[in-house]
């Protein structure tokens, strides 16, 4: 159990949280929601101990012991892989150094032997025997095959660093976890898998994801941060969506039935309160009425962005022709005679592991690099708008916000520019911003501006969800689902692509591709995908074994 008691954190004069409690008991999953800016992030510090508060305090039982996910990617890079997974037992893994040190001792003492024996009995009561086989369960379960982890972590590349920074926190099972967007920058199968492991976890989670699906197969409750204040509902994401929702309708709807009396109470009043036989009658209700409260109902801190994309031309029947596309990058094929034919109905989903491969293959088809082999052909009546997964090169610049998106306006004004970056919340001086210093968040939005104001009828979108918060996830699922041209995206956000896509296309580890017309979930349950991740399930604990 661990629980806030009174805790209120200011930054000068701004409070971020104010005299918060909260307990988060055993066997339950804690989903911590809020806007971005909200203190989701700011509170697991709080939690973790990395960061004072104002006033009040954090108190967990005694004797309990915390992991936490880590965001530092290089923190460990003169490590082996293995060495830091089982870092998250740190007193596991401090027995484990110091009983290898004595034993490679040339003049073992007694006293070594004392000490050896005392850690080998603190070893065994830690399961130390155990230790590197749980450790290669968790890996391999995350997609991080055998062959990685003896290997120096600054060998790994980035979305295995974080594969094995979430193995570390996982590992030993923690009587607390803290997870801060475990999810980002892993792969499907790796998030499912996440997914079972959480559900089957006993101890306590507390979880900050902008993965709707994920809150909603893993979190028994939800602690909703708003305004400072921090109100827990029993239920995941989509429970407290509704539940909230109602709360504001039955609060609206008895303040319009108390206004109503208020009315009333006040026009008996007006009209008889000079009325000596009505006197008493008007003084009985001059006190009901002060005694009348509206309820306080403060709007959300939540801001959803407006997204709507309008294609300026209608698409015709020919879209993209592929045929026989090969690329071959640092010695990997990553794209292996790939072909397909996209109709004007097509809203399609790139899966599969090979985050390379999805981003080149959206490379060629924009222009940007050419294939080793094969061809593509773009209808004449299209036209393409492209969300990279890595967008630098697009904000290394000392444009404005203004200037910025000015420059793919076919529109050069001002105020109609303007109008497209107020839907993405950029109000007032925040069109004077230099592009260069924008955050994550904000550099997504400015180029969801770009795709919006360019009138294209074909999106291609790598990984767009990255750095959004759910609001504005939410507004972007919307507005693809309502878009009448074509789509070819990357997500690991399940239920953006279940609700989007038509037609799923996979892209396999020897770059060939999979390509179904249907939902996600479907393709989930079909023959061939259980036959696949039959085949990688034994795989992987072929490898453990």
């Amino acid at each position: 159990m661990i629980q806030a008691n009174n805790v209120t954190l200011r930054f000068g004069k701004k409070a971020l949280f104010e005299d918060v409690n909260i307990k988060f008991t055993e066997g339950n999953c804690y989903g911590l929601i809020g806007a971005n800016g909200a203190g989701k992030s700011t509170f697991l510090k709080i939690l973790s101990g990395k960061l004072e508060t104002t006033s009040g305090d954090v108190s967990m039982t005694p004797g309990q012991r915390m992991s936490v996910l880590e965001q530092d990617h290089f923190k460990y890079d003169a490590y082996p892989v293995m060495d830091v997974v089982i870092m998250g037992n740190e007193r596991l893994y401090q027995v484990m150094k110091e009983k290898d040190a004595i034993y490679a001792k040339e003049d073992f003492s007694d006293e070594d032997g004392i000490r050896a024996s005392e850690l080998e009995a603190e070893f065994a009561e830690m399961d130390g025997w155990e230790a590197e086989s749980n450790a290669a369960m968790l890996l391999n379960g995350l997609g991080v095959d055998t062959e990685f982890h003896y290997q120096l972590m600054s060998e790994l590349d980035g979305s295995l660093k974080v594969k094995v920074l979430l193995a570390k926190a996982l590992f030993g099972n923690p009587d607390i976890l803290l997870l801060d967007e475990p999810t980002n920058h892993l792969d499907l199968d790796a998030i499912a898998w996440l997914e079972e492991f959480l559900i089957n976890f006993e101890n306590t989670v507390i979880v900050v994801s902008h993965d709707r699906y994920f809150l909603n197969k893993v979190c028994t409750h939800t602690a909703d941060i708003d305004y400072g204040k921090i109100q827990l509902y029993a239920g995941n994401y989509d429970f407290w969506y509704e539940s909230s929702q109602l709360l504001i309708r039955q609060m609206k709807e008895a303040n319009r039935k108390k206004e109503e009396k208020i009315k009333e109470l006040q026009e008996f009043i007006s009209r008889f309160s000079a009325n000596a036989s009505k006197s008493k009658q008007a003084t009985a209700r001059k006190r009901a009425l002060e005694k009348i409260e509206l309820d306080d109902i403060r709007p959300s801190s939540r801001k959803y962005p407006y997204i709507d994309f309008r294609p300026d031309r209608e698409i015709g029947n020919e879209v993209l022709t592929v045929e026989g596309i090969s690329k071959t990058i640092n010695g990997e094929k990553v794209l292996n005679n790939v072909s397909f034919i996209l109709g004007h109905d097509d809203k399609v989903a790139f899966v599969g592991g090979n985050e390379l491969a999805k981003t080149t293959l959206f490379k060629i088809l924009m222009g940007e690099i050419e294939p080793d082999e094969g061809t593509y052909k773009w209808g004449v009546t299209t036209s393409q708008a492209y969300f990279p997964k890595d967008p630098t090169d697009e904000f290394d610049n000392d444009y404005t916000i203004v200037d910025w998106l000015t420059g793919y306006s076919p529109v050069k004004d001002v105020t109609y520019v303007r109008g497209f970056l107020g839907r993405m919340l950029f109000a007032g001086d925040d069109g004077v911003k230099k592009v260069k210093i924008l955050s994550g968040g904000e550099k997504v939005r400015c180029l969801l501006s770009k795709m919006m104001i360019s009138g294209a009828n074909c999106l291609i979108l790598d990984e767009p969800t990255n750095h959004l918060d759910m609001e504005s996830i939410t507004a972007l699922n919307n507005g693809l689902i309502k878009f009448p041209g074509v789509e070819l995206f990357s997500c690991h956000d399940h239920q953006f692509v279940q609700t989007t896509a038509n037609r799923i296309m996979e892209i396999l580890p020897d770059g060939t591709l999979v390509d179904k017309i249907t939902t996600y979930d479907e393709y989930l349950e079909s023959d061939e995908m259980a036959r696949k991740r039959t085949v990688y399930t034994a795989n992987r604990e072929d490898d453990v074994n």
